[in-house]
């Protein structure tokens, strides 16, 4: 708010750091006096010109800062507030049943393309490879939970179903140090039944937007055709790293999609903003 300033003689004087006192003096005083009541007036002048100057310039400054942090606002908080797969062309490329030999390799080529992928690892073979499933882990990719010998769950008593995830489940934490998000029912056998006991297991489930088939195609060129063919923003695409020739096929792939503008992302990423249901199926079927 814009302050008015008030000035009286009193005032006047006082910032000048003169006073004029009346007299009965002669024309020489006379004089004197009159020369300082325009010396007074003059300093008075300069007085309130600057402090007037200086009121205008701060409140200039003042104006032009309010301006910029209100402009600034709401494009900072779209940066923030955003989801990131809502500002970029995401994918999400999953990898089921390793960690297997081929997967470094896998690994390797993520990284150079500073690409982020999920890997549904089996249990038994964390077992086996622990030191292959904290680099998975280490190098900011997500870790899901398939089960530990990939039966299909719909096939399975309820209490052959808890022992095959949760076991699973708690061979990551104890290999990573936290529990998997998130499961994918082998051969994505799943019912209503299944579905609940994920729930009890506080686990949604991950089925696909698209499928390569790769453990049956077994040929780079097919699986590398396909994935391509699949990929739209926010799929979800099912690959294998236990299969060579899809390790084979990544490089050319990720380039491939690489300029069509795609992220590579983790399905945390991508689900960003939103928080599944234990139990609940991603996508939806028919998606």
């Amino acid at each position: 708010m814009w302050r008015k300033a008030r000035f009286v003689m009193a005032g006047a004087c006082a910032a000048a750091g003169v006073c004029v006192v009346p007299t009965a003096a002669g024309p020489a005083t006379a004089a004197a006096v009159q020369a300082t009541a325009v010396t007074a007036k003059t300093v008075t002048a300069k007085t309130v010109t600057a402090g007037a100057e200086a009121t205008t310039a701060k409140a200039a400054t003042a104006g032009a800062a309010a301006t910029t942090a209100k402009a600034a606002t709401p494009a900072t908080a779209r940066k923030k507030g955003t989801p990131y797969c809502a500002r970029y062309k995401c994918i999400a490329l999953t990898f089921d049943d390793g960690p297997w030999p081929y997967t470094p390799a896998l690994l390797d080529t993520l990284k150079k393309h500073k690409a982020k992928a999920t890997f549904f690892l089996l249990g038994r073979k964390v077992a086996n490879r622990p030191e292959l499933t904290r680099r998975i882990h280490e190098e900011g990719h997500d870790i899901g939970n398939h089960t530990w010998n990939h039966p299909s769950l719909t096939t399975l008593s309820d209490g052959e179903v808890f022992e095959e995830v949760s076991s699973t489940s708690n061979i990551i934490n104890k290999t990573i140090g936290r529990m998997p998000d998130y499961m994918r029912p082998p051969n994505g056998a799943t019912n209503s039944r299944v579905a609940s006991l994920m729930s009890d297991l506080g686990l949604p489930q991950i089925l696909w937007t698209g499928s390569t088939l790769d453990w049956q195609a077994r040929d780079t060129k097919v699986i590398a055709k396909r994935t391509l063919k699949l990929a739209k923003r926010n799929g979800v695409i099912l690959l294998h790293d236990i299969v060579p020739e899809t390790v084979k096929a990544m490089p050319g792939v990720l380039t491939a999609l690489e300029k069509q503008h795609y992220k590579f992302v983790t399905l945390t990423t991508l689900l960003q903003g939103r928080t599944l249901r234990p139990g609940e199926v991603y996508p939806p079927r028919g998606r």
